[in-house]
């Protein structure tokens, strides 16, 4: 075995600040020139350079593309890509409310913004799920299925339809200036707020929304789109209302594609070390359904709903809505939030897979962009979806180049051969979506191991998942962050702190439970404590550290100590030799909360002694306590002193606390600086230096003697 021995001073961290001088490090400031321009903010080439780096990061990996080695996979995974965009972004537009071809312009315009401002070389941008079924609700609510559209200036003279792209169009411009300012603030730790555990609880809900809201296609049956708290109960109420209307040929044609699609994507995870690339069988059972449909004329023989007319070419752009703005901010920033948090999670996956660097606030900025351009040109809120970027990123995509021909894909069939699509019936897409919402549904495993491991995360999973479901996905969001906020401030108000004890013959301190050959010396205690210590948990602290209320036994020794006083000063109290001086009348006695005063009084007490005339304080038996702090970010000890004051010596172990006390002019008389040492090893010798082992017995000692008639007792000086 390895063995190391140091030998150097015991050192507190003054000790150790006088032997080894510090370097003062200079933070930057603003500095001007005689001119007063801003030093700091002067511009050369290279920070030019930099800069224009930063904001368009395709210069970077353009610059070292490998030409020969990556083209061919490019092409071939973007290839992939498109056909995959172009039936999802058809299935998505039916989630948020819109006609199947709006999905086809989201899988193309975020998708080329995107290629200049992202830093992810492999997510695929375009429609997530999530977020259209978030700007389906905002849709359905403005402009109900059945009803009047709200009243908002300029709805006149549009169609239904026209009025839902206005609205998704709007929500989805707002949504981007949102995450465009969050990234130009540089806010991008904002998505940190977001758990692993709260997404993954929103996440599902949202599937067993986007479940609920295809059931009326895979059925073929006629109903309203809701929105709000309980819609999701009040559809699947209208659905079992006319559960006998189904379309048998729409049911059937459902089944016979999720049960072929389920197959060959089981086939496709098992085998994919094998196959070149994933058989892309979505794209192959919506060519046949679209073949079956189109011969047999499903849509008159069968009253089958197909997705119908496909306009060719891109629509005029046009400008958000102010007052739908105003209607829908709420919606947005969830939106906003849900849909960067997605997609940076996608993007750290593959960005660590491959071992290159991404930018959240850049993310931010290209997300921003992506969906203000995208929707001035009509399309709805784009993210990005993992199965999609795992198309990108397995059939061997490298760079970005591989998204933008994937966009190319999606322009060639907006441009000429979106026609072949017309006969293909809505129930395949819904089928085709259900079918993809196996991995989102299975993050119901997480619950067992949750709550087993770490049952707080476990009831904000929970929680997150039902508040979504009940209340919609906007309030369900609110409330699963709330919790998650709670959680927060549960565990840092009661944090799991540890008593240590030294290993035998090592300056190692572990916690005393795991181990048998350790060494604890009688009177002194040790305590790790794992966070921050503020006004919220002081008493929590305090009952773990010492097992009592320092400012209690505070008051109970100064309340003795006026019985005391008292006896002394009416002669019931006889001692052996007592120096002159007079006692306090009780009217100027010192304020309960103040420390323990001897100095009129010839000994100390001994406080954990037997006391005359039945008095009562509580024992302490810790003389001292070490408090490690080097976990602890942030500490208001303004109970110190109590300890100090019922004669605790309190060492504390953290230099990063000491500079922040000594920058607020923190210490006084009472708390000193010196009590602060570099180890635990540190602060344990000088204990043990100021109390031997055996100091008990060689203590001297002063007697006060009482009356017969009181019960003769004595009072002894503890040091």
């Amino acid at each position: 075995m390895k063995q190391y021995m140091v030998t150097r001073p015991l050192y507190s961290e003054d000790a150790f600040a006088d032997v080894h001088e510090k370097i003062h490090r200079h933070h930057k400031t603003v500095r001007l020139t005689k001119n007063g321009v801003c030093v700091n903010c002067s511009c050369d080439l290279k920070r030019a350079k930099n800069a224009a780096l930063s904001l368009l990061p395709f210069i970077g990996w353009m610059r070292i593309y490998q030409l020969k080695e990556w083209l061919l996979s490019d092409i071939v995974s973007g290839v992939s890509t498109g056909l995959v965009a172009v039936l999802q972004g058809l299935a998505y537009s039916l989630l948020a409310s819109l006609p199947p071809w709006y999905g086809l312009f989201t899988a193309f315009f975020p998708v080329i913004v995107y290629f200049f401002l992202g830093t992810s070389r492999h997510i695929s941008v375009g429609a997530f799920p999530v977020l259209s079924l978030m700007v389906g609700a905002v849709v359905t609510r403005l402009v109900p299925d059945e009803g009047p559209p709200v009243n908002i200036t300029g709805f006149e003279g549009l169609t239904s339809d026209e009025q839902r792209v206005m609205v998704a169009a709007s929500v989805t411009f707002l949504m981007g200036i949102m995450q465009l300012a969050m990234g130009l603030l540089q806010v991008g730790f904002i998505v940190m707020y977001l758990s692993d555990t709260l997404v993954s609880g929103f996440t599902t809900a949202a599937a067993v929304h986007i479940l609920v809201s295809q059931l009326k296609f895979v059925l073929g049956l006629v109903v309203p789109g809701l929105s709000g708290p309980l819609s999701i109960v009040y559809t699947l109420e209208k659905i079992f209302v006319q559960i006998e209307k189904t379309n048998v040929c729409d049911l059937v044609t459902s089944i016979l594609i999720m049960v072929v699609v389920f197959i060959v994507k089981e086939i496709n995870d098992r085998y994919k070390a094998k196959l070149p690339v994933p058989i892309p069988i979505e794209v192959i059972m919506t060519v046949i359904a679209c073949g079956v449909s189109y011969a047999f004329n499903f849509r008159v023989n069968y009253k089958v709903d197909v997705v119908g007319r496909i306009p060719v070419g891109y629509e005029s752009p046009m400008g958000p809505n102010m007052q739908i703005f105003g209607q829908t901010a709420v919606e947005a920033f969830p939106m906003a939030i849900v849909g960067f948090a997605v997609a940076f999670s996608v993007a750290k996956v593959y960005s660590v897979k491959h071992d290159y660097i991404i930018d959240g606030n850049q993310e931010l900025i290209a997300f921003g962009a992506s969906n203000i351009i995208g929707a001035a040109f009509k399309s709805f809120a784009a993210s990005t979806a993992l199965s999609r970027s795992a198309v990108q990123e397995s059939t061997g995509g490298k760079t970005q180049i591989a998204g933008l021909l994937s966009a190319l894909i999606v322009m060639v069939v907006t441009l000429a051969i979106g026609f072949l699509l017309e006969p293909l019936p809505k129930s395949v897409l819904g089928a085709v979506v259900i079918v993809n919402l196996k991995g989102m549904l299975m993050q119901i495993r997480e619950v067992p191991y949750l709550w087993r491991r770490d049952r707080p995360d476990c009831v904000v999973w929970l929680v997150t998942c039902l508040a979504s479901i009940l209340l919609g996905l906007d309030l369900g969001l609110a409330v699963g962050l709330g919790i998650e906020l709670l959680t927060v401030v549960f565990r840092a108000q009661f944090p799991r702190c540890s008593v240590l004890a030294n290993i035998t013959g090592t300056d190692i301190y572990k916690e005393r439970k795991d181990y048998m050959s350790i060494y604890e010396p009688q009177g002194v205690k040790i305590f790790r404590i794992p966070s921050p210590i503020f006004f919220a948990n002081i008493d929590f602290f305090r009952g773990k550290l010492v097992g009592f209320n320092p400012l209690r036994v505070l008051r109970k020794r100064n309340k003795a100590l006026r019985t005391i006083r008292k006896l002394l000063k009416k002669g019931e109290l006889q001692m052996t030799s007592v120096s002159s001086g007079e006692s306090e009348d009780e009217s100027n006695m010192e304020d309960l909360d103040q420390p323990t005063d001897f100095k009129d009084l010839p000994v100390q007490v001994n406080w954990n002694s037997e006391l005359p005339a039945n008095i009562q304080v509580p024992r302490v038996d810790v003389h001292s306590l070490i408090l490690d702090f080097s976990a602890v970010s942030f500490l208001d000890i303004s109970a110190l002193k109590e300890l100090i004051r019922v004669e605790v010596e309190v060492y504390i172990v953290a230099s990063y606390i000491l500079k922040k006390l000594h920058s607020c002019m923190f210490f006084d008389d009472e708390v000193k600086s010196s009590m602060f040492f570099l180890t635990l090893h540190d602060a344990m010798l000088h204990i043990l230096d100021k109390h031997p082992v055996n100091s008990e017995n060689t203590k001297r000692c002063q007697t006060l003697s009482w009356p017969t008639s009181l019960h003769t007792q004595e009072l002894v000086s503890f040091f």
